[in-house]
């Protein structure tokens, strides 16, 4: 199997939006599977930032996105996204995205996942 490919992370200012995207490999459907987005920065630890249940599209965010961050999937490109908007300093971080099984809804502990890209840096500026 091939593995997941993000792109989309970059420096952007406070208030400023930037969009992931993770798309698989052509033997990887994204139909009927866990897809989630986690997050890791300096001394902190790991954390669930998003996820879908890419059949029924169910979605689930942590609390400290809610309202600013927006899964997506869009089928016919096989890509998961994750829009950021109003975008913060605690944002800053090393964004992974990764397929799971299904369930619904996904949830964002990654010991369920089993594919992980290699992860895109996003930086925030004050």
């Amino acid at each position: 199997q091939g593995q997941l490919v993000e792109s989309g992370g970059g420096s952007v200012q406070a208030g400023g939006s930037l969009r992931l995207s993770c798309a698989a490999p052509p033997e990887y459907r994204y139909d009927n599977n866990c897809v989630a987005w986690f997050r890791l920065a300096p001394g902190k630890a790991r954390e669930g930032v998003a996820s879908i249940y890419t059949a029924g599209l169910d979605t689930l965010y942590a609390d400290s996105v809610k309202g600013r961050f927006t899964i997506s999937r869009d089928k016919s490109k096989n890509t998961v996204y994750l829009q950021m908007n109003t975008l913060k300093p605690d944002d800053a971080a090393r964004y992974f995205c990764a397929a799971g099984a299904p369930r619904s809804p996904c949830t964002m502990e990654a010991a369920w996942y089993h594919s992980w890209a290699e992860g895109t840096q996003v930086t925030v500026s004050s």
